[in-house]
């Protein structure tokens, strides 16, 4: 409703003499001075925010008086929006609205003009409107996000009529009814929430728009503005819709918000709402949070941020939900009783009186599976949710041992439907981290890296619901093999409660793993599982990082390491629930992380243990045994498309055996096709395919090898911005190198367009055919995200002995053209490359090389001492250029 006054105690008027713009100006700017020192030394954020708005309010109405006098008796000038309700940040959106007679004067408007351009001279951004009574009525009735503004609008200067004019216009019944407003306004916050993946765990979250965030808050004053006739949140509690402590909880959540928000604008000096990676860690100094022992400022910062908006979102449920009973919802429908605790109405569960939790505790559990058991429910009636966190105090140590509570508990988990959205529900509502306190340790809290996507307890959340979208048959299409594993698993339980407890450890200090298998072992005994299951947990958490690391940092083509995972899995029962563990986790971490190479990589790693397992590890494969059956295979697929043995048999005399273990056998098909298709050409072969069995686009060059294709190829691959999965190298008879790369497209699928595959294919021969100076440079920047971060290089060295080569583990910073920077100094020190595992952990390259001498031997101690001294330089000065 249109209203007058100021946005707090208003401020000496503003005279403007000869120079208008100098006087304004060193207004605004000492002005921000003050309240930027104000912020610094921790003044109430409540009064700065409204400071603010009344330094504006000083400026404009004194350039009002400046430019509008001759006007002033006719022309009303309007504070809209979030400046209507008197709340503004250093750099926040300055909308105003000039309001003209029905009649429009062009004097006038030209006046108004004339304003609006000073404000803009002045360094006030200001968005604005001219409307006439006629034009509000007809843009109000016929865009809520208009009628939304002119509700929240405060007279500045000029006369009171036409606001009162405009009060009585918007509140007319036809100017969309409570009803259709609360509608509407609800399907905004749907669309706003979807915008932000719907979740408040963002790695970069805005403070203003995603859940949880201002705007909700600002929902809630909306619906009452409109029903309750009130902006102000305090006049809900008379009203029945808020407690004084949820008003109290409200308050405080607003103001973090407002001090994290004041706080970006000071640090960026524009409107930013966003809480990007490159302002969190300065933000959190500028806070007053100090690095602990085991957790840094910024997650300190971080965690904070998100259980407040956790708890603002549970909040802005149950009011949206009280507006909705009042405007929309039958007071007298009909009730179904469910139990003696509970019963439904209008779709919501509800407890049968206040009382039901003071009298049977269990009830906090048992409404979560009543959810699960009726699944036509809605959701929980605002006011039984208010109780609910009443009596969340009744959660103790005697509740948790509560074997009625242990049964209840383990049926939520269970349950045939909704158990993803029950945890989710429990969660947000308090429940599930008072029942597990250790899992209450982890809500909220974040890791500040680019590999976790998420807050640890939502990280989890998504692994179990990717778990519970294995065992359901209509999600097979998703992943096949792992929906068919995990619904033959003998306990799903047990992949649950490995998925809820993997993680549960984060933050205490020491191997999160072994402390979670201490957990989650304790908790499954405590519920009655039996001690193989309990055990089954606990190894599972203590090995949930194991196949993941398997597969993508070692040659998963070595039955060496095939048996050494073997013998840590011990049979295909663990195999089967440590395969659908991992991908769910992995998938669970961050949306890009998962694609179709980790999809195709952790599905070798468990078909080549289930068949070292099923062939018994005392009995490992032989050699010969192995290259005969996969000759056997790639011959079979060559005579398919018509090469015969007489042009086979040449070219595979070029590889040795271990070329034949290293490849699948439609790889090797591949090669050999290839390399007959160019025999009059040999010396230099490059070569696309896009393979379903590789999870990604596979490039064979083959090139001799004092071409030193690895850093050529990698340079050019990376200046085309693809994400490098693989690379093996293979040395051949007579003086090739034939490798092989596997790449993604920066969207995370195989190269597709014709156009790009016939550019590679062309920019890579190029490279290659060039001389030593024409080697491709790569010129892409690290995107704005991992240019923030600082790792440190770590070089380590290992034996790889049965197979005769050196292992050289890389960690750095994953900057563009790393590999095409190590491939050169493993060429000037002298050094061959034999294969390549490239893993990017968020900001981080983990890269593993296996490396020989010239003389196919592994590296002495002082060359790799010189080896590791070259590398810590090039990659130095590749970090600071």
């Amino acid at each position: 409703m249109a209203r007058s006054g100021s946005a707090s105690a208003e401020l000496e008027p503003l005279e403007l003499g000869a120079d208008a713009l100098t006087a304004c100006r060193t207004a605004l700017q000492q002005g921000a001075a003050d309240l930027t020192a104000a912020f610094r030394a921790n003044q109430p954020i409540e009064t700065l925010v409204r400071q603010r708005a009344a330094l504006i309010d000083q400026v404009i109405r004194a350039a009002w008086r400046h430019h509008a006098a001759d006007h002033a008796d006719q022309a009303a000038l309007l504070a809209v929006g979030g400046y209507g309700r008197g709340e503004l940040h250093p750099h926040s959106d300055i909308d105003l609205m000039v309001l003209l007679p029905d009649a429009r004067d062009p004097e006038a408007e030209a006046a108004m003009a004339a304003f609006i351009t000073f404000l803009w001279d002045i360094g006030l951004e200001v968005g604005h409107s001219v409307r006439t009574l006629e034009d509000c009525d007809r843009e109000a009735r016929d865009d809520v996000t208009v009628l939304t503004t002119l509700l929240e609008s405060r007279l500045l200067a000029g006369p009171q009529a036409p606001c009162d004019e405009l009060a009585a216009l918007l509140n007319t019944e036809r100017m969309w009814p409570p009803a259709d407003f609360f509608r509407a306004k609800v399907d905004e916050q749907i669309l706003r929430h979807h915008r932000y993946h719907d979740t408040a765990y963002n790695l970069e979250p805005n403070v203003k728009g995603s859940p949880g965030g201002l705007r909700d808050i600002q929902m809630i004053g909306w619906l009452a503005l409109r029903y309750l006739g009130t902006g102000h949140l305090s006049d809900l509690v008379d009203h029945g819709f808020l407690t004084h402590g949820q008003l109290d909880i409200i308050k405080a959540g607003r103001a973090f918000l407002w001090r994290v928000r004041f706080g970006l604008h000071v640090l960026t000096g524009r409107r930013e709402d966003r809480l990007l990676f490159d302002l969190q860690v300065r933000l959190a100094e500028l806070l007053g949070y100090e690095d602990a022992r085991y957790t840094l400022a910024v997650e300190q910062l971080m965690q904070r941020y998100y259980r407040t908006v956790m708890e603002l979102s549970r909040l802005n449920e149950m009011l949206v939900q009280l507006f909705e009973a009042a405007m929309l919802l039958d007071p007298d429908a009909p009730v179904t009783t469910l139990n003696a605790r509970f019963q439904s109405r209008n779709g919501y569960l509800e407890v049968v009186d206040e009382e039901v939790f003071q009298r049977d505790p269990s009830a906090l559990l048992e409404l979560f599976l009543l959810l699960e058991q009726n699944l036509d429910l809605r959701g929980v009636n605002a006011h039984t949710i208010g109780l609910v966190r009443q009596h969340r105090h009744l959660i103790d140590e005697e509740f948790r041992q509560s074997p009625r509570n242990h049964r209840l508990f383990l049926e939520i988990l269970n349950a045939p439907q909704g158990v993803t959205r029950t945890l989710k529900r429990m969660n947000t509502y308090g429940i599930l981290g008072l029942y597990i306190p250790a899992f209450g340790r982890i809500v909220g809290r974040m890791q500040y890296d680019l590999f976790h996507a998420y807050t640890v307890d939502a990280h989890t959340l998504f692994v179990v619901e990717n778990l519970r979208r294995l065992s359901l048959p209509r999600f097979d299409h998703e992943l096949p093999e792992a929906s068919r594993i995990m619904q033959n698993l003998p306990n799903p339980q047990v992949a649950y409660l490995a998925g809820l407890f993997h993680d549960i450890a984060k933050g205490r200090g020491g191997d999160h793993s072994e402390l979670g298998a201490v957990d989650a072992e304790a908790f499954c005994l405590e519920h009655g599982m039996s001690r193989y299951d309990a055990r089954l947990v606990a190894w599972l958490v203590r090995h949930h990082l194991l196949l993941s690391i398997t597969a993508q940092k070692k040659d998963i083509n070595d039955p060496d390491v095939i048996s050494e995972f073997g013998r840590v899995v011990g049979d295909q029962v663990h195999l089967d629930y440590l395969y659908v563990l991992t991908v769910s986790d992995v998938r669970g971490t961050n949306p890009n992380l998962w694609n179709s190479w980790k999809a195709t990589l952790f599905q070798d790693l468990y078909r080549l243990t289930k068949s070292a397992l099923r062939r018994g590890l005392e009995h490992p494969i032989d050699l010969e045994e192995l290259v005969a059956d996969t000759q056997t295979q790639a011959r079979a697929l060559l005579h398919g498309v018509g090469i015969e043995d007489p042009q086979i048999t040449p070219i595979w005399q070029r590889f040795t055996s271990e070329y034949f273990v290293r490849y699948k056998p439609g790889e090797i098909a591949w090669h050999t096709e290839a390399l007959v298709r160019e025999q009059g050409s040999d010396d230099l072969l490059v070569d696309l395919r896009d393979s379903d069995t590789l999870g990604g686009t596979a490039i064979l060059v083959y090139a001799p090898f004092r071409i030193h294709s690895f850093s050529r190829t990698t340079a050019v691959l990376d200046q085309m911005g693809l994400n490098i999965l693989d690379a093996r190298i293979v040395p051949t008879a007579e003086g090739h190198s034939l490798d092989t790369y596997t790449v993604l497209d920066s969207d995370g699928y195989p190269v597709s367009d014709p156009r790009r595959i016939a550019e590679l294919q062309g920019r890579l021969l190029k490279a290659l055919t060039g001389s030593e100076e024409s080697a491709p440079a790569v010129t892409r920047r690290a995107p704005r995200q991992v240019r923030m971060f600082s790792t440190p290089v770590r070089i380590g060295f290992s034996q790889d002995a049965p197979n005769s080569r050196t292992v050289l583990e890389l960690v750095a910073g994953d900057q563009p053209g790393l590999l095409s920077r190590v491939g050169q100094v493993l060429r000037a020190q002298e050094v061959e490359l034999q294969n390549a595992k490239i893993m990017t952990v968020g900001e981080r390259a983990e890269d593993v090389f296996f490396i020989t001498t010239h003389a196919g031997e592994p590296l002495p101690t002082d060359q790799q001492d010189a080896l590791r001294r070259a590398l810590l330089i090039a990659l130095d000065d590749s970090a600071r250029s």
